[in-house]
């Protein structure tokens, strides 16, 4: 047992409801929920929608550049790209430097799409009842948490 560390802190330490993994998940759900009406309209899922954001920073993109800026695996990034090709948002050429990899770009339907999506952020936003700065420190505090997480993951356990 830890010094200064009581039977019952163990304990409650064990509790779901004081497990950080849990409220992240619930709190993912919950956000994500919040979108999906707000892309319905614009026929988008969540994670299509954070590939279009990616999009509308700059473009084109390989798919490698577009899976290391969202942290997604190429394999789960491939579908999404191509879903969005048949909706009509984006094309897949080859890119011209190197024939292997494909060029992520945007159709004029997917450039035109960001005017009707700029509303979704506010809207999510007055949904959760939560302030620009509120969410700016929610924001930094959860990137913060990745970047240490992530950290962590790639540092080998010490026996």
């Amino acid at each position: 047992m830890p010094q200064n560390t009581t039977l019952s802190e163990q304990q409650d330490s064990l509790l779901l409801e004081n497990q950080v993994c849990f409220a992240i998940t619930l709190t993912s759900r919950t956000v994500i929920a919040a979108y999906k009406p707000l892309l319905e309209p614009l026929k988008l899922t969540h994670p299509q929608y954070l590939v279009m954001l990616t999009l509308w920073e700059g473009e084109p993109m390989s798919i490698r550049a577009l899976s290391d800026r969202l942290r997604l695996d190429p394999g789960t990034l491939s579908p999404l790209v191509k879903r969005l090709e048949l909706a009509g948002y984006v094309t897949r050429p080859r890119n011209t430097s190197d024939e292997r990899a494909l060029a992520i770009a945007l159709t004029d339907e997917g450039r035109a799409l960001k005017e009707r999506a700029r509303h979704v952020n506010d809207e999510v936003k007055a949904q959760f009842d939560i302030t620009t700065e509120e969410l700016s420190v929610l924001h930094k505090t959860l990137m913060r948490l990745q970047e240490k997480t992530a950290k962590a993951a790639r540092t080998p356990a010490v026996a």
